[in-house]
């Protein structure tokens, strides 16, 4: 086994940024030792944490969720000692990494609290941005490791605090790539050229790092993973359970949530986030503006009267989900109740089937052939099998919205009228299945997800 030394780092997890950064680590003159779950043709490849922390006082973490990380710590075992600093580089929330810290304090090593910013491509320059938590003394020990592959280093606080602003961040992220995403489809779908929007926010107050990174690439259709879907999805979930936990309202990032999940059944969970564009590239061709022609009033226009006021109208005692019924206008009957489907990936209420009478037309919202995803990212840390957290209860209500609402606009693919396999997510509420194109009523109604879900946890809350 290698003798320990200053200069020995370890580094476990091997994907996208843990890779380059052991890369950067070696060209900043480090012995590195790394170990990942399955092997790959590293150097210094070591059989197993234990190893890895027999000959590295100094360990980097860069795992995706937190069952990974607690059962990395176990797995080194009697190896921690007291010299060891393990600095936690893994995007698992506070709570998470709280129980992280107690398992490796119990072994008398210390414990830094500290996720990144910076996706591929700043891990290759070695300019990454870490946001530290944590003690002092275990700090200036990571220091020099820590530098060698960032361009800035961030201190916020205790353990638990780092992972907070990086879990927030994330969401901020993650809502501003789905807004350029359908933005992006407006501007192509009226017949304007993409350069134009890029153009336009350069110059503009929305103008951000992660817009200049992902736009180009959306335009291009380069959905090549700096950071996953699969994994921006996990940390918005980290956000929601947050926000449940103190009581704080987000629609914008519940609804993104429900945007991503549906994407990830679609089979982008391994594709960069920015695939979030790939739900509207499709009907995003550029076409000549049609002129305006009357349409029957939207449920969204009219704002005479606030919305948090409104009188529940009477219903029957069968009970609504959170997010509200969205196959019709606000105000109307419930529907009858529908039978969920079977369970996938979440629990089977989560993604609820249409009736086999009436198939919606193809709309992602509607998807239900899942991937097969890792489980943790479904699961909030530290709760038991089956039992469900606020924040899937949440995401589980919104997700229902969208299951709720059929398409006017028919598969490209299916004939009129026929049973449709693969939703689109147009939004607006369309004839029932059988209905030919020349006799379904018109104008069809748009539906503000946004607006329906306030309106119900108004309502659930008088």
């Amino acid at each position: 086994m290698p003798r320990k030394s200053r200069k020995n780092v370890g580094l476990i997890g091997l994907g996208i940024i843990g890779a380059r950064v052991a890369t950067g680590l070696r060209a900043a003159g480090f012995q590195v030792f790394v170990w990942n779950r399955s092997a790959k043709p590293a150097p210094n490849f070591l059989g197993s944490p234990a190893e890895i922390a027999e000959s590295c006082e100094i360990i980097q973490i860069f795992v995706a969720d937190a069952p990974a990380l607690f059962d990395v710590i176990e797995a080194m075992g009697d190896a921690l000692t007291s010299q060891h600093v393990i600095v936690c580089n893994s995007t698992v929330g506070p709570e998470a990494v709280l129980e992280a810290a107690k398992l490796v304090m119990d072994r008398g090593a210390q414990f830094l609290d500290a996720p990144f910013t910076g996706s591929k491509s700043a891990a290759e320059k070695r300019q990454l941005v870490y946001y530290i938590g944590g003690d002092e003394a275990p700090y200036l020990r990571a220091k020099p490791v820590l530098e060698a592959t960032s361009k800035a280093i961030v201190r916020i606080g205790a353990i638990g605090h780092a992972s907070t602003v990086k879990v927030v961040t994330n969401m901020i992220s993650a809502v501003t790539i789905q807004t350029l995403a359908e933005a992006l489809a407006i501007v192509q779908k009226a017949g304007l050229d993409p350069e134009v929007l890029g153009l336009a926010i350069a110059h503009n107050g929305c103008r951000s790092g992660v817009i200049e990174l992902k736009l180009p690439k959306m335009v291009a259709g380069d959905y090549d993973p700096h950071f996953s879907l699969k994994n921006m999805f996990k940390d918005v979930q980290l956000g929601i359970h947050l926000a449940n936990a103190l009581n704080i309202e987000i629609p914008a990032t519940t609804v993104t949530a429900g945007v991503l999940y549906g994407a990830i059944n679609q089979g982008w969970a391994d594709l960069d986030f920015a695939a979030l564009y790939k739900i509207y590239a499709p009907l995003a061709r550029p076409a000549v503006m049609p002129a305006q022609e009357k349409r029957e009033p939207s449920p969204i226009q009219p704002l005479a009267a606030p919305l948090i006021t409104s009188t529940p109208p009477p219903t029957t005692s069968t009970p609504k989900p959170v997010g509200g019924d969205l196959s019709k206008p606000v105000g109307a009957d419930p529907l009858p109740a529908k039978t969920p489907a079977p369970a996938s990936l979440l629990p089977a209420a989560l993604m609820p089937a249409p009736p086999a009478e009436s198939k919606a037309p193809s709309d992602l919202r509607n998807e239900t052939k899942a991937v097969r995803i890792d489980p943790s990212l479904l699961d909030t840390p530290g709760k038991g099998a089956g039992e469900k957290g606020e924040e899937t209860k949440e995401l589980e209500a919104v997700i229902a919205e969208f299951r709720d609402v059929p398409s006017a606009e028919e598969d490209a693919d299916s004939a009129p009228g026929s049973p449709q396999d693969h939703p689109n997510s147009s939004g607006v509420i369309a004839p029932g299945n059988g209905e030919s194109a020349a006799s379904a009523p018109k104008p069809a109604r748009r539906v503000n997800f946004v607006r329906r879900w306030f309106v119900s946890r108004t309502r659930g809350s008088n």
